[in-house]
């Protein structure tokens, strides 16, 4: 892997005379095929409707959500898809009837598709907004880059991208500091937000996180911030040691093993388990070969059969969520932010009924949490620690090499970020 810049080293900045020549094809990040991903030319991005903006990208983020396109959703994509879903950068164009944003503006590109204006909007409910939900596959609100499943709308991984709905989606972002202090906007922030305000802990009450890729990370911190006893889980020595360093407790489940999990968890809670736990993790988790080998076989199947074997068979690695509910207190609530895909996924019914748990999950709803984020982005202190979050910054082109760094939790590589 080349060009990699690691620290506070190589952060974005920008001018609004830095415009592309329009016309010509621009560079982007395409899905090839199963752990297959590309970096090629692609046409350049124009306006179809009024209400549409063209943003040269800045930034764009590698996201855990993003390997997933690599094996399991493979009989959801096609050839040449553009990838990606945490995008900034400056306006460049904007349609007959945009009012309030215009060119040179700096904006994130939110990574659900919403309008902003339909009823599941109004109630917050952005990532099922009723304007793109995509009712052909029975899912919500379109994502960028994000297959078929969620609309096949060319993602951020680009020089440059469309975006619809440019008076209310993109999140207008002030001149001056790096890209790191507002990337996050697109989905780490808003994705740990929704966690953490989802789990729904007592004031000076607990909560486990599981997993400490970048949303269990940044969930912590933000739960540290509110005064909250946090515990981490992850197996990666250098994640966890982020997350201890920010003054979070931590379980090395590599060390301890998973059964021994939820009694260190009672031990450090008063016996009860944490009031809510956190599954960063989803069908990531670690835990089952069987279910690995079904995934990897499943990206090979031919895409008839893989869809349907992903719209009816329970083919996720259920490890985390079973850890959740082991750990939780009594009465207390699990909040899931890790990417399931199963349809059939078994579920411990008895154990939940027993304990009472309450269960919250989603995709982020990017746009009810932008505001209350950008507040706490707009300190003089970074007190979330987002312009030292990420661990290699790195050219587009390195994009496929990353992706596989990734996929093993090679180079200690927990955030990637993208340079066009």
């Amino acid at each position: 892997m080349t060009a990699q810049v690691r620290g506070t080293g190589g952060h974005a900045t920008h001018t609004a005379d830095q415009q592309l020549p329009r016309g010509h094809r621009v560079k982007a990040v395409t899905w090839q095929g199963p752990r297959d991903m590309q970096v090629t030319d692609v046409p350049d991005p124009v306006l179809v409707d009024p209400t549409d903006a063209i943003v040269r990208v800045t930034s764009t983020g590698l996201c855990g959500s993003d390997l997933h396109l690599y094996e399991p959703l493979a009989p959801f994509m096609t050839p040449g898809d553009v990838v990606g879903h945490e995008p900034m950068g400056v306006v460049e164009e904007v349609g007959s009837d945009v009012s309030t944003l215009k060119r040179g503006d700096r904006v994130v590109v939110p990574f659900n598709v919403s309008c902003g204006t339909c009823w599941t909007c109004s109630q917050g409910l952005h990532s099922q907004c009723e304007t793109t939900q995509n009712r052909d596959q029975g899912t919500g609100a379109g994502l960028f880059g994000y297959s078929k499943l969620y609309g096949q709308v060319p993602g951020g991984q680009a020089e440059a991208m469309r975006v619809p709905f440019a008076d209310h989606l993109p999140i207008v972002v002030p001149e001056g500091p790096s890209d790191d202090r507002f990337l996050y906007l697109s989905d780490v922030l808003p994705t740990a937000w929704q966690g953490v305000q989802y789990a729904d802990v007592p004031e000076g009450g607990s909560l486990l996180v599981l997993g400490a890729g970048p949303i269990g990370d940044m969930a912590a911190r933000i739960a540290l911030l509110r005064g909250l006893q946090v515990i981490v889980v992850d197996l990666v020595p250098e994640r966890l040691a982020r997350v201890a360093a920010r003054g979070a407790d931590v379980i090395d489940l590599a060390q301890v093993g998973a059964d021994a999990v939820a009694d260190l968890v009672r031990e450090r809670t008063n016996g009860r388990g944490t009031d809510a736990v956190i599954d960063a993790v989803g069908l990531e988790a670690h835990g089952s070969r069987t279910v690995t080998a079904m995934h990897k076989a499943v990206g090979f199947l031919p895409k008839r059969l893989g869809q349907k074997v992903m719209e009816t068979a329970g083919v996720d690695r259920m490890a985390a969520l079973y850890q959740a509910i082991e750990c939780v207190r009594r009465g207390g609530t699990i909040s899931i932010s890790g990417v399931y895909g199963g349809a059939a996924d078994p579920m411990p019914m008895l154990q939940l009924f027993d304990k009472q748990i309450q269960l919250r999950m989603g995709q982020a709803n990017v746009r009810r949490w932008s505001d209350d984020i950008l507040g706490v982005l707009q300190q003089d202190e970074d007190v979330l620690g987002v312009e030292d979050f990420a661990t290699h910054r790195l050219p587009l082109s390195d994009a496929p090499s990353a992706y596989a760094t990734f996929q093993q939790k090679d180079d200690g590589m927990v955030k990637t970020i993208f340079r066009p």
